[in-house]
């Protein structure tokens, strides 16, 4: 069979190549890259007929097919993976409604190659405009629960073992502040990623006399890729993105992973609405967190799409390639519904996780948590240095342990006693200071600077982010905006052709 797309080739693709190269590809791309071909081709078009590259008539003529295609939608193709791709067989379509002698002219000034990089970076366009808010939507969820939280007393952990008092709600707001970089990481990508490629051609532009500026603006792109070269070997957009995307996925984690541990048995630190929660096929009494071992999961196909494409461009020629364009995208959009997953599902634990306040606090009173508190109250009574303190605090915990007493019921006579031996003098403490320095509500009040656990420091930092946060949202609809404003432009700028203006 003769190759259907050009005269250079004797033999059509190989059956292997169709079966595992083209047929895969197209039906994988087809559906989604569909509306922005049309797009593009309908900007490309006007460009040509405005620099007179083609004539009106022939501008028109190709217009109302590629408004014929958009009507027929992409079911009313049949599409031959002998004519390898998308653009191929979009480019027949066009072709069997006006003929070779114009539609073939559609293509003038105009490579696959620029083509496809400008529709990639449309594709990440819109995925960046939908996906945002959902990070905006979780980071208000967690400032409105840590609002909510802000005095709920809890053992804040290092190495998984009683460390000092802090609050459910200024945990909430580390969360959140985790999640306001990985919004910027991610939303920053939108920036690279919406300029446009069109006018590169293969990678040295074209004699012809093209006005890249044009479609870019129809587009809706904040401008051009200037570098003809770098406009079609370069995805390092997508790797930004799959990069922030595989950062915030150890958000999600590291989030799930604590509430994993807090919803077992033995902690019991918090619990989730039924809903949020599966069972046991065999087991009648299991309440199982499947929803925050989903969220564990997820983010590895997040790191795992990151390391493919990198792993795919490294040794790459810097021009266009299959394997640095083509394959190295492959799982981009796959981990694009996995990130929009891990958003969704991160919403909903922040919203639902419930913590147990009187047991919490009942913990940071029992648990030694405010030991450092006790050290600190060593040393502001002028009578030993922090190192001197610490050992004193270490050896008090240490034999209270022993004795089965809980934090709040070490008394003076105990910290004599232990003093006596570390540094040979009794520490004297007051019984109220003491009493207030292993009293972890009081512990967290006195620490109110800046990004402390206190609850009025931990409402200001929630007022702050807020308000960083409607920033952001209004900059995002800003984005927004300019792009549905020159989609409207297209479209006026196609009818305004199709009536001979």
């Amino acid at each position: 069979m003769k190759s259907k797309v050009t005269e250079r080739l004797t033999e059509g693709a190989a059956p292997e190549v169709v079966d595992y190269l083209y047929l895969p590809r197209l039906r994988e791309e087809f559906g989604s890259s569909f509306a922005h071909m049309t797009a593009v081709n309908r900007a490309h078009v006007l460009m040509l007929a405005k620099q007179r590259i083609i004539s009106l008539p022939a501008a028109r003529k190709i217009l109302r097919a590629l408004a014929a295609l958009e009507r027929r939608g992409v079911r009313g193709f049949r599409l031959d993976p002998q004519l390898e791709d998308t653009y191929f067989n979009y480019e027949a379509a066009v072709i069997k409604l006006t003929g070779t002698d114009i539609g073939g002219q559609m293509h003038t000034a105009r490579s696959r190659n620029d083509l496809g990089a400008t529709i990639t970076r449309l594709m990440i366009r819109d995925t960046l405009l939908e996906y945002v808010p959902l990070l905006f939507q979780a980071r208000r969820t967690a400032l409105a629960q840590a609002r909510r939280y802000a005095s709920i007393v809890m053992p804040g952990y290092t190495h998984l073992q009683p460390a000092q008092p802090l609050t459910y709600g200024h945990y909430l707001v580390g969360v959140a502040a985790a999640l306001e970089r990985d919004t910027r990481r991610i939303a920053g990508a939108y920036e690279i990623a919406n300029r446009s490629a069109l006018g590169a051609c293969a990678l040295a532009g074209t004699t012809f006399p093209i006005d890249r500026a044009l479609p870019a603006r129809l587009l809706g792109f904040d401008g051009i890729v200037e570098h003809t070269l770098d406009a079609v070997a370069s995805r390092d957009f997508a790797l930004e993105l799959l990069a922030g995307w595989a950062i915030f996925g150890l958000t999600c984690s590291r989030l799930a992973q604590d509430c994993y541990i807090w919803f077992t048995h033995e902690f019991g630190s918090v619990d989730f609405p039924d809903r949020v929660a599966g069972t046991s096929s065999i087991m009648p009494q299991k309440k199982n967190p499947v929803v925050l071992e989903h969220l564990k999961g997820k983010p590895a196909h997040l790191l795992a799409a990151f390391v493919s494409m990198a792993a795919a461009v490294k040794m790459t020629n810097f021009t266009n390639t299959v394997d640095g364009n083509r394959e190295a995208t492959h799982w981009l959009w796959h981990a694009r519904d996995e990130a929009r997953a891990c958003a969704v599902l991160l919403n909903l634990v922040l919203a639902t996780a419930r913590p147990n306040a009187a047991l919490l606090e009942a913990r940071a009173r029992a648990d030694f948590s405010t030991a450092t508190d006790l050290a600190d109250l060593l040393v502001r009574s002028g009578r030993m240095s922090f190192r001197e303190a610490h050992h004193v605090v270490g050896g008090v915990v240490r034999e209270a342990i022993a004795a089965g007493l809980r934090a709040d019921q070490i008394g003076g006579e105990l910290v004599d006693r232990v003093a006596r031996r570390v540094v040979g003098r009794p520490a004297r403490l007051d019984a109220g200071a003491l009493r207030r320095a292993l009293d972890p509500r009081r512990s967290v009040e006195g620490r109110a600077h800046p990004g402390g656990p206190a609850p009025r420091e931990v409402r200001r930092m929630i007022r702050e982010a807020e308000r960083r946060l409607r920033t952001e949202e209004r900059a995002h609809a800003v984005r927004a905006a300019r792009v549905e404003k020159a989609a409207a432009a297209l479209s006026g700028a196609v009818r305004a052709l199709l009536r001979g203006r």
